[in-house]
């Protein structure tokens, strides 16, 4: 769609200012859209075309309420692909729209060059519709119905995969150097002299040490699969008793779950680089006399933070300005980090000037768990008043629980961790020799919901068709739940 003259003239000066800051992105196409249609495409988690699901129609519904209600209204949409797409609502005025153009160059720039966006599928506007197609010939074939319920099975284990896959690079198996499996199971010998080995060697004991390898090759051969899987969608879609239909739908949901991976890890850069530019370019070059006020208005909505809710727009915009202003005055280093008076590290400026060099080094490089664990210092904490905050039984409500930086950050950090969800394995896809599922829940700080593991089970268990266990870690206490296809069971390891 063409934009009227006065917007496509406003486009130009903006993609001029963002490439002068150094701003690298795809074609940008922008649509202007009425709000129901905006409120479409975000249901749709901002793709025009996706496969029907009743759950599309639920966010519609809570989107379109929230519009009509003034509770929300949808600033920006922009998809990750090449070219990209960007959504403009019809009714927005001018600055709003030079705001939102400027935000999203900034988004656009950030998808090319970060490199955890780097596997993504740069077309995935037509794989959406491909997809699309699929899904309705099998609702033709099968009835929504069935369909439609197997795709909120899909949906409800769609997390279960592993982010850094796509980073991992496969080669083929590297010749056995070391021999047969029976000399590799053949035990290490002490050195000794001749005359003293039948003494530190015994022969019972290295038999007895040769019988307990053997039993574990045996072992590690009928273990399947022998190393625990972490992308637990790939196992299902390869040894799962589905059909064809089912599988295929199944792979659908993985490819979308690790196109959309890359935006859950790095939400606090992504916006917050966007409102980092978007600031500078309408503060520095577009912004008319006549339009500062309400683009402060609309700004500082957008970084407004509320009790008990982390706003990723603030977190990432401060603390990028934050390296922008420490690598200027060259708060880094050993030189910098030994200084222990508190008054010369606030008055330290070393004027480098780098600072705009490090903050597109740290956009190509880095995820949100890698910038909160690398840039969230000790003063950044302080100056933001960050505190960590717990639920208190007593008295119905959340608390500040902490103040220190130390605690703080850790919060943080496991928040981020995975995404925030818990890292689950298949341990064992034969568990007991009876065909049931094992997965393992390894447990690095991240807790195990016991009502969401139940809903789990009983799904994985609806796409495995036979018993599925998860073991995990409950008040310090080891324990496994089960769901039979009936019933949920607790039961503790057998060691």
């Amino acid at each position: 769609m063409n934009l009227p003259i006065e917007l496509e003239r406003e486009r130009k000066s903006i993609i001029a200012y963002a490439k002068s800051y150094g701003l690298d992105f795809y074609d940008t196409v922008f649509e202007i859209v009425e709000f129901d249609q905006l409120n479409e495409i975000a249901s749709y988690g901002g793709f025009p075309t996706r496969y029907p699901h009743w759950r599309y129609g639920m966010e519609y519904d809570e989107l379109a309420k929230g519009y009509e209600y003034g509770l929300q209204k949808i600033y920006e949409l922009v998809i990750n692909n090449d070219p990209c797409y960007a959504y403009l609502m019809k009714s927005n005025k001018l600055v709003d729209q030079k705001l939102v153009m400027a935000h999203v160059y900034a988004h656009c720039d950030f998808f090319k060059n970060n490199l955890w966006f780097s596997k993504t599928n740069r077309k995935m506007m037509d794989q959406m519709a491909n997809h699309a197609i699929r899904v309705r010939r099998y609702i033709e074939k099968y009835g929504s119905e069935v369909v439609e319920d197997f795709i909120e099975v899909c949906l409800s284990i769609e997390n279960l995969i592993d982010p850094h896959l796509p980073f991992i690079k496969r080669t083929p198996d590297e010749p056995d150097l070391a021999g047969s499996e029976v000399e590799k199971t053949v035990p290490a010998k002490f050195k000794s002299k001749p005359y003293m080995d039948a003494f530190i060697n015994p022969k019972e004991i290295r038999e007895e040490q040769k019988r307990v390898a053997d039993q574990k090759v045996k072992e590690d051969k009928q273990r399947f699969p022998q190393q625990p899987e972490r992308d637990v969608l790939a196992f299902l879609i390869a040894h799962a008793p589905l059909e064809k239909w089912q599988r295929d739908i199944l792979s659908i949901i993985r490819v979308e779950a690790y196109y959309f991976a890359p935006q859950g890890q790095t939400k606090i850069m992504n916006e917050g680089w966007a409102t980092f530019w978007h600031s500078k370019i309408m503060t520095e070059k577009a912004l008319t006399d006549a339009e500062v006020i309400d683009y402060a208005d609309h700004h500082s909505g957008t970084v407004a933070t509320s009790v008990g809710r982390l706003n990723p727009y603030k977190l990432g915009v401060e603390l990028f300005r934050d390296i922008e202003a420490r690598w200027n005055k060259g708060k880094f280093g050993k030189e910098y980090e030994e200084c222990s008076d508190w008054q010369t590290r606030r008055n330290w400026d070393k004027k480098l000037g780098l600072g705009l060099k490090k903050v597109f080094e740290v956009r190509q490089m880095y995820n949100d768990l890698m910038f909160i664990d690398a840039f969230l210092t000790p003063e950044f904490c302080a100056e933001q008043k960050l505190f960590a905050f717990e639920y208190r039984e007593r008295n119905n409500y959340y608390e500040i629980s902490d103040r220190e930086y130390k605690v703080v950050k850790e919060k943080l950090l496991f928040s981020l961790t995975n995404m925030g969800q818990p890292f689950i394995f298949v341990q064992d896809a034969n568990y007991s020799n009876r065909g049931e599922l094992y997965l393992l829940h390894k447990h690095e700080g991240i807790d195990l919901d016991q009502s969401d593991a139940h809903d789990t089970l009983a799904n994985i268990y609806n796409v495995w068709n036979r018993p599925v266990h998860i073991e995990t870690v409950v008040d310090e206490t080891e324990i496994i739940f089960s769901f039979d296809g009936k019933e949920f069971r607790e039961t503790t390891p057998v060691e």
